[in-house]
Protein backbone atom coordinates (compact mmCIF):
# COMPACT_ATOMS: atom_id res chain seq x y z
CA UNK A 1 0.00 0.00 0.00
CA UNK A 2 2.90 2.31 0.78
CA UNK A 3 4.41 1.80 -2.65
CA UNK A 4 1.04 2.56 -4.23
CA UNK A 5 0.76 5.71 -2.12
CA UNK A 6 4.22 6.77 -3.21
CA UNK A 7 3.00 7.11 -6.80
CA UNK A 8 -0.05 9.18 -5.84
CA UNK A 9 2.20 12.24 -5.94
CA UNK A 10 2.31 11.87 -9.72
CA UNK A 11 -1.49 11.79 -9.90
CA UNK A 12 -1.59 14.95 -7.83
CA UNK A 13 0.96 16.63 -10.10
CA UNK A 14 -1.15 15.63 -13.10
CA UNK A 15 -4.31 17.10 -11.60
CA UNK A 16 -2.53 20.35 -10.70
CA UNK A 17 -0.90 20.58 -14.15
CA UNK A 18 -4.32 20.12 -15.74
CA UNK A 19 -5.69 22.86 -13.46
CA UNK A 20 -2.89 25.22 -14.48
CA UNK A 21 -3.36 24.62 -18.18
CA UNK A 22 -7.12 25.00 -17.94
CA UNK A 23 -6.79 28.22 -15.94
CA UNK A 24 -4.33 29.85 -18.34
CA UNK A 25 -5.73 28.76 -21.72
CA UNK A 26 -9.36 27.78 -21.15
CA UNK A 27 -11.85 27.96 -18.30
CA UNK A 28 -10.75 26.99 -14.78
CA UNK A 29 -12.13 23.76 -13.38
CA UNK A 30 -13.86 23.85 -10.03
CA UNK A 31 -12.82 20.32 -9.01
CA UNK A 32 -9.05 20.26 -9.47
CA UNK A 33 -7.79 21.86 -6.25
CA UNK A 34 -10.09 19.79 -4.07
CA UNK A 35 -9.19 16.60 -5.95
CA UNK A 36 -5.50 17.39 -5.42
CA UNK A 37 -6.22 17.78 -1.71
CA UNK A 38 -8.01 14.42 -1.62
CA UNK A 39 -5.08 12.75 -3.39
CA UNK A 40 -2.73 14.35 -0.86
CA UNK A 41 -4.81 12.84 1.98
CA UNK A 42 -4.36 9.41 0.38
CA UNK A 43 -0.65 10.02 -0.14
CA UNK A 44 -0.15 11.07 3.47
CA UNK A 45 -2.46 8.55 5.17
CA UNK A 46 -1.54 5.47 3.15
CA UNK A 47 2.18 6.25 3.27
CA UNK A 48 2.34 6.46 7.08
CA UNK A 49 2.67 2.74 7.75
CA UNK A 50 5.30 2.32 5.04
CA UNK A 51 7.30 5.21 6.49
CA UNK A 52 7.22 3.59 9.94
CA UNK A 53 8.17 0.19 8.51
CA UNK A 54 11.17 1.61 6.67
CA UNK A 55 12.25 3.79 9.63
CA UNK A 56 12.13 6.90 7.46
CA UNK A 57 10.12 9.02 9.87
CA UNK A 58 11.62 12.09 11.50
CA UNK A 59 13.59 11.37 14.66
CA UNK A 60 15.75 13.57 16.85
CA UNK A 61 19.04 11.71 16.39
CA UNK A 62 21.11 14.21 18.34
CA UNK A 63 20.54 12.26 21.57
CA UNK A 64 19.10 9.02 20.22
CA UNK A 65 22.17 8.04 18.20
CA UNK A 66 24.30 7.92 21.35
CA UNK A 67 21.96 5.55 23.21
CA UNK A 68 22.69 1.86 23.69
CA UNK A 69 20.47 -0.67 21.92
CA UNK A 70 18.48 -1.32 25.10
CA UNK A 71 18.01 2.40 25.81
CA UNK A 72 16.89 2.91 22.21
CA UNK A 73 14.40 0.06 22.70
CA UNK A 74 13.08 1.65 25.93
CA UNK A 75 12.74 5.02 24.24
CA UNK A 76 11.03 3.46 21.23
CA UNK A 77 8.67 1.53 23.51
CA UNK A 78 7.58 4.73 25.18
CA UNK A 79 7.09 6.62 21.92
CA UNK A 80 5.37 3.61 20.33
CA UNK A 81 2.93 3.46 23.23
CA UNK A 82 2.11 7.17 22.82
CA UNK A 83 1.77 6.73 19.04
CA UNK A 84 -0.55 3.73 19.47
CA UNK A 85 -2.72 5.63 21.94
CA UNK A 86 -2.91 8.59 19.55
CA UNK A 87 -3.75 6.37 16.57
CA UNK A 88 -6.48 4.53 18.52
CA UNK A 89 -8.14 7.84 19.40
CA UNK A 90 -7.72 9.03 15.80
CA UNK A 91 -9.22 5.77 14.48
CA UNK A 92 -12.24 6.03 16.79
CA UNK A 93 -12.86 9.59 15.62
CA UNK A 94 -12.28 8.60 12.00
CA UNK A 95 -14.77 5.74 12.15
CA UNK A 96 -17.33 8.00 13.81
CA UNK A 97 -16.82 10.62 11.10
CA UNK A 98 -17.08 7.98 8.37
CA UNK A 99 -20.34 6.60 9.76
CA UNK A 100 -21.76 10.12 9.95
CA UNK A 101 -20.63 10.83 6.40
CA UNK A 102 -22.33 7.70 5.04
CA UNK A 103 -25.52 8.10 7.09
CA UNK A 104 -26.16 11.70 6.10
CA UNK A 105 -24.63 11.74 2.63
CA UNK A 106 -22.10 14.39 3.66
CA UNK A 107 -20.79 16.51 0.82
CA UNK A 108 -18.01 19.07 0.65
CA UNK A 109 -19.05 22.71 0.90
CA UNK A 110 -17.31 23.60 -2.36
CA UNK A 111 -18.85 24.31 -5.77
CA UNK A 112 -17.91 20.78 -6.85
CA UNK A 113 -19.56 19.26 -3.74
CA UNK A 114 -18.21 15.68 -3.86
CA UNK A 115 -19.28 13.07 -1.33
CA UNK A 116 -16.87 12.93 1.58
CA UNK A 117 -17.09 9.23 2.47
CA UNK A 118 -14.53 7.99 -0.12
CA UNK A 119 -11.75 10.17 1.25
CA UNK A 120 -12.76 9.23 4.80
CA UNK A 121 -12.51 5.53 3.91
CA UNK A 122 -8.98 6.09 2.58
CA UNK A 123 -8.08 8.04 5.70
CA UNK A 124 -9.39 5.29 8.00
CA UNK A 125 -7.55 2.57 6.06
CA UNK A 126 -4.34 4.59 6.35
CA UNK A 127 -4.82 5.10 10.09
CA UNK A 128 -5.51 1.38 10.57
CA UNK A 129 -2.40 0.34 8.62
CA UNK A 130 -0.26 2.81 10.55
CA UNK A 131 -1.71 1.52 13.82
CA UNK A 132 -0.90 -2.09 12.87
CA UNK A 133 2.66 -1.10 11.95
CA UNK A 134 3.06 0.79 15.24
CA UNK A 135 1.93 -2.31 17.15
CA UNK A 136 4.45 -4.42 15.21
CA UNK A 137 7.22 -1.97 16.07
CA UNK A 138 6.14 -2.00 19.72
CA UNK A 139 6.52 -5.79 19.91
CA UNK A 140 9.86 -5.70 18.09
CA UNK A 141 11.18 -3.21 20.63
CA UNK A 142 9.73 -5.28 23.46
CA UNK A 143 11.60 -8.34 22.14
CA UNK A 144 14.86 -6.35 21.89
CA UNK A 145 14.42 -5.22 25.49
CA UNK A 146 13.90 -8.85 26.57
CA UNK A 147 17.05 -9.86 24.65
CA UNK A 148 15.23 -11.84 21.94
CA UNK A 149 15.26 -9.61 18.83
CA UNK A 150 12.72 -10.35 16.09
CA UNK A 151 13.92 -9.99 12.51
Amino acid sequence: MGLFAMYLIFAMIGVLAYASIMKVFFFPSNWTVEMAQFIMVGYFALGGAFTLKEGDHVRMDLLYSGFSIRTKARTDLLTSFVLIAFLVVLQIGGISSLIYSIQYGEKSFSAWAPYMWPVKVVLNVGILLTLLQAVAIFFKDWAILKGEPIE
